[in-house]
């Protein structure tokens, strides 16, 4: 064998080798390697036999005999060949004791034949300690036939990275000369314990696995759906009756989340897709509305347009206090004049700014402040509340306006009376374009430099709001000669108060009216524009014109 095989074991001698019976004497001058106290503890008859000792202490010549040294890098001087028909073969992997002391024959040279051969056969050659060498019966064809060691052929030490152990089962500090048969049970014992705790560790290690790979799968799936997936919706027309409130300034995913948690719909998503693919996201209103229970996102849609649906109360731009009233009354069955009682007992405490009450003229405190929106009014609620939530809505809408600036920069003394320009201008004009001119003429008749008409505003719609009337032909008799607060053709400057709930329109025109010419006079001819001018001759035409359609109209 080689150097990459089992080591330095013996290969058979042929017959043939040139060599075969004749191992030359020059050969003794080699020194036989040194055995160690351990192997001679191993074999301790060998250490007896005085031919060994001679052998191993002197060497060997032909003038004395004895066997020939051991040379490890000497294939042909380690082991004389066996004789395949001998019946008997070497020994090569005793136990201690299986080579007994021999007396070797003084003249190796005269071995001949059978003779020499067999006594060449007594000669020990020093076991391997790990590797010993199998033998090959040329004439029964039997291979690794291991005569001296009846147990199991030991396997080849497995390298530590893939051997079975932990690193504390001590298989490093162990001689494998010295590991018998108990060594290997012990070992065997220890890998099956090792193999049982590897598969014990691979049980757990794969049910974690596939714990994490369900719940990895769980949440992965709920992801997608929640993200990609079609938002979660009921099917049909829905059953039963609720209503809905859907508060003010509500966006569609807003709206969507009252109707989830009031159980219309089974999601806002849902919802908002369906208002926002049928184009009526813009048209959905806040209000009280009466849907059903687990309707579908399509159907909840359709039904909050319908008219039929909504229990919301709707204020419209311009509407005086006391129709608001009214209208109240009738939205929650109550009997006429509960709610304008409830308005006039509990002004003070419905949230009205303190720049509100600050004239005992005011007819009603509340006018101005019932801001023109749909409100929600279910069947249960109560006028206070119902009140309380339009003087809110006011108040969040002014604040945009800076009312109190706005009011020094047109010379006003409160934001009162820039609420109140604002409801003469809603009164009084039809189009956006006509409150920027309303609302100039306004300015330009409180200025003092007006000799037209004397700082008075002389306002129809100021005298039809305190004769609780909406008349056009007033007589000039009457008009001019009524002593009310209220009345702009008896008294200068601005009525105590509002005299309607003005209107996001008329609002930002009254704080940017229409500067190119300076408008004092204004009438409506065919009542459905309004005609504006800057002095009073060319307002006496337009005047003269209207008097014809109204006698025409009159059939006079």
């Amino acid at each position: 064998m080689t150097e990459y095989g089992r080591g330095y074991g013996s290969e058979p001698w042929h017959p043939e080798d040139p060599l075969y019976g004749d191992q030359g004497s020059s050969r003794g001058q080699e020194q036989q390697p040194q055995w160690d106290g351990q192997q001679a503890h191993r074999y301790p008859q060998q250490q007896a036999d005085p031919y060994a000792q001679q052998h191993y202490n002197g060497g060997w010549d032909g003038a004395q005999g004895g066997q020939p040294p051991y040379d490890p890098y000497d294939p042909y001087g380690q082991q004389p060949p066996a004789d395949p028909y001998s019946g008997t073969n070497p020994d090569y992997y005793a136990a201690p004791d299986a080579y007994p002391p021999q007396h070797q024959h003084p003249h190796p040279q005269a071995m001949q034949g059978q003779q020499g051969m067999q006594q060449q056969q007594q000669y020990q050659q020093p076991q391997h300690p790990q590797h010993p060498e199998p033998h090959y019966d040329e004439g029964t064809g039997a291979g690794d036939d291991w005569r001296a060691d009846p147990g199991p052929r030991e396997p080849e030490p497995e390298h530590a990275f893939f051997a079975d152990h932990g690193d504390d089962d001590g298989r490093d500090d162990l001689d494998p000369r010295e590991e018998g048969r108990g060594g290997r049970e012990r070992r065997g014992k220890k890998n099956k314990k090792n193999k049982r705790r590897s598969g014990r560790a691979c049980l757990v290690v794969t049910l974690l696995f596939a714990g994490a790979v369900g719940t990895v799968g769980y949440f992965g799936y709920d992801f997608i759906m929640s993200h990609f997936g079609p938002a979660p919706d009921y099917e049909g027309e829905g059953t039963g009756e609720v209503q809905v409130d859907i508060p003010e300034n509500s966006t569609i995913l807003q709206m969507g989340l009252a109707l989830k948690r009031a159980g219309v719909v089974k999601s806002a998503d849902a919802f908002s897709e369906a208002a926002i693919d049928s184009k009526k996201d813009k048209v959905l209103q806040p209000g009280t509305y009466s849907l059903r229970k687990h309707m579908s996102a399509a159907s909840a849609v359709e039904l909050m347009v319908d008219p039929k649906s909504r229990n919301g109360l709707t204020i419209r731009e311009g509407l005086r206090s006391g129709d608001v009233y009214k209208l109240i009354d009738t939205k929650l069955h109550l009997k006429k004049g509960t709610t304008k009682g409830v308005a006039k007992t509990e002004a003070k405490s419905l949230g009205l700014p303190s720049w509100a009450n600050n004239s005992a003229k005011i007819k009603d405190p509340l006018e101005g402040f019932l801001y023109p929106s749909t409100y929600s009014v279910g069947g249960k609620a109560k006028p206070a509340d119902v009140l309380k939530q339009m003087v809110s809505r006011a108040k969040q809408v002014y604040a945009r306006y800076d009312l109190e600036a706005n009011a020094d920069k047109f010379h006003l003394k409160s934001p009162l009376q820039l609420i109140t320009v604002a409801s003469l201008t809603q009164a009084e004009g039809m189009t956006h374009d006509d409150f920027r001119k309303m609302a100039a003429v306004v300015y330009n008749r409180l200025a003092p430099d007006n000799t037209a008409t004397n700082q008075k505003l002389e306002f129809d719609s100021a005298f039809n709001y305190l004769k609780n009337q909406s008349k056009i032909n007033i007589s000039t008799d009457e008009i001019r000669n009524y002593d009310d607060p209220y009345n702009t053709y008896f008294y200068r400057g601005l009525p105590p108060g509002p005299i309607g709930n003005p209107g996001d329109d008329a609002l930002k025109a009254t704080v940017n009216p229409d500067k190119s010419r300076k408008w004092l006079y204004f009438i409506s001819v065919d009542g459905k524009k309004t005609d504006f001018t800057t002095n009073y001759a060319d307002h006496t035409k337009l005047v003269r014109e209207f008097n014809k359609r109204q006698q025409e109209k009159n059939g006079n």
